[in-house]
């Protein structure tokens, strides 16, 4: 018989393959239950409401996307390499693990008030990576003031955390876009798989960069 927490594990993992290979629409209860091969009320036992399950579902996608970013920035020193390592790797999660990214940021059904558990699953792992991302605008800033390069879009009226978020924003439409083929149709670019179409994404995430960071300097 499965321990609590093997139950518990075996049932997140159950939904992490679900939303992986069918999308955030397919995480009922009762088909993780099935999948588990438990009774549809067991995993009340570990996961008082749905919307607890389905925000420690997210926390592993939260977990996956951190690993990622800390792999890819590893071999980088600069803060604006870092980030644009970090932007790729956000970008590129999107469209590899579309399921799992829909689900990580609907905070408004994981995060309210009503679903205090999800919200300390979520927050646990949401803020630490937006703390990343507003130190590294933070020092990118310092670098640019320090040589005297000027923000393209006057940005460094702006707090550190605004840019981030605007800077992040910009990338989720990107990369949602990209995901519809909005951004191919208008760009006359290839598929999200060939070298065309991904240099184009590569080349918009580094105008996403430079509209909120300024240039790099030559």
């Amino acid at each position: 018989m499965d321990s609590g927490n093997s139950l518990r594990d075996r049932l997140v993992d159950i939904g992490v393959d679900l939303v992986t290979t069918e999308g955030s629409a397919s995480l009922g209860l009762r088909e993780i239950a099935r999948r588990a091969g438990v009774s549809h009320g067991a995993p009340r036992r570990h996961f008082p409401t749905h919307h607890d399950l389905l925000s420690a579902i997210a926390r592993r996608g939260f977990e996956d996307l951190g690993a990622r970013f800390m792999a890819a920035i590893a071999d980088t020193t600069s803060p604006r390499a870092q980030l644009r390592a970090a932007a790729r790797v956000y970008v590129g999660y999107a469209l590899e693990c579309r399921g799992m990214f829909e689900l990580m940021f609907r905070h408004d059904l994981l995060d309210s008030e009503q679903h205090a558990d999800g919200e300390r699953h979520l927050r646990k792992s949401t803020l630490p990576l937006f703390g990343r991302i507003v130190i590294l605008v933070a020092q990118c800033r310092a670098e640019s003031n320090a040589a005297q390069r000027p923000s393209a879009t006057n940005e460094a009226a702006l707090s550190p955390a605004v840019t981030a978020a605007a800077l992040w924003s910009n990338l989720h439409g990107v990369a949602q876009l990209w995901s519809w083929g909005s951004l191919q149709l208008t760009l006359d670019a290839s598929g999200p798989g060939d070298s065309p179409g991904r240099d184009q994404l590569d080349e918009l995430i580094a105008a996403v960069l430079n509209a909120h960071l300024g240039p790099v300097s030559s």
